[in-house]
C-alpha cells in the first residue's frame, strides 16, 4: 500500500514539473522575472533604405517673355525669364512683369509702382480680361509714349500665349477709357509689335 502512495506522489510531482516547465514557470521559480524571448535584429547594413527625399528636387520651370521699356523710354524690349511652371501661367507672368526688369538689366519698368493684379480671366474666344488695382492709373507718370509702353507691355506679354488673342483692361473691377489720358483702352487690345525694338 505504501509503495502505491509513494508512486502516486512521485508521479504527481513529475506531472507537476512537466506542466510547470511547459507554462514557463520554471524560469520564474529560478528567479528570472522576465520570460526569455529571442528577437532577431537584422544587422545595420541589412536595414531597408529610407525613401529618397524629393523636397530638394528643383521645381519645374517654364520660360516666358516679358516686355519692358528700353533705357530711352521709346521702345519695348523682350526679357526672357524662367518662372515656376504653374497652372495659372498668365497670372504668374503678369505678376513677374509687375516686379520689373532684372536688377542687372538696363531696362525700365512699365507698370506703375504699387500696382497689383487683382484678377485675370481668359475666355474661350481668346479674350483676357485683366483687372488691376487703382495704382495702375493713379501712379502712372503720364505721357502718350509712356502710356503706350505700359499698355502694350501688358498686351504683348499676354498674347505670347496661344490661348490669348486680345486683352481688355479693368481697374478695380471697372472698365476704363484710358490709363493716362492718351491711349483708348475701352475696347479689347490686340498685339502691337511696332513698339518692340528690333
Amino acid at each position: 500500500m505504501r509503495w502505491r502512495k509513494y508512486l502516486a506522489v512521485v508521479t504527481g510531482l513529475l506531472l507537476m514539473v512537466v506542466v510547470v516547465s511547459g507554462c514557463g514557470l520554471t524560469d520564474r521559480l529560478r528567479g528570472d522575472t522576465q520570460p526569455q524571448v529571442k528577437v532577431q535584429v537584422p544587422p545595420p547594413e541589412a536595414s531597408v533604405p529610407a525613401p529618397e527625399n524629393k523636397v530638394g528636387e528643383p521645381a519645374k520651370t517654364t520660360q516666358v517673355v516679358l516686355y519692358f521699356s528700353d533705357s530711352s523710354g521709346n521702345y519695348l524690349v523682350a526679357e526672357k525669364r524662367s518662372i515656376p511652371a504653374v497652372e495659372g501661367i498668365a497670372r504668374a507672368t503678369i505678376e513677374e512683369l509687375i516686379k520689373g526688369p532684372a536688377p542687372d538689366s538696363k531696362l525700365l519698368p512699365t507698370i506703375p509702382k504699387g500696382t497689383v493684379l487683382k484678377d485675370i480671366n481668359i475666355r474661350p474666344d481668346g479674350l483676357a480680361r485683366v483687372d488691376f488695382s487703382k495704382e495702375l492709373v493713379a501712379n502712372h507718370s503720364g505721357g502718350s509714349l509712356g502710356e503706350s509702353l505700359t499698355v502694350y507691355s501688358i498686351v504683348n506679354t499676354l498674347t505670347q500665349f496661344p490661348t490669348i488673342k486680345q486683352v481688355q483692361f479693368l481697374v478695380d473691377g471697372q472698365y476704363v477709357q484710358t490709363i493716362a489720358g492718351h491711349v483708348d483702352v475701352s475696347a479689347a487690345m490686340s498685339r502691337n509689335e511696332s513698339l518692340i525694338k528690333k
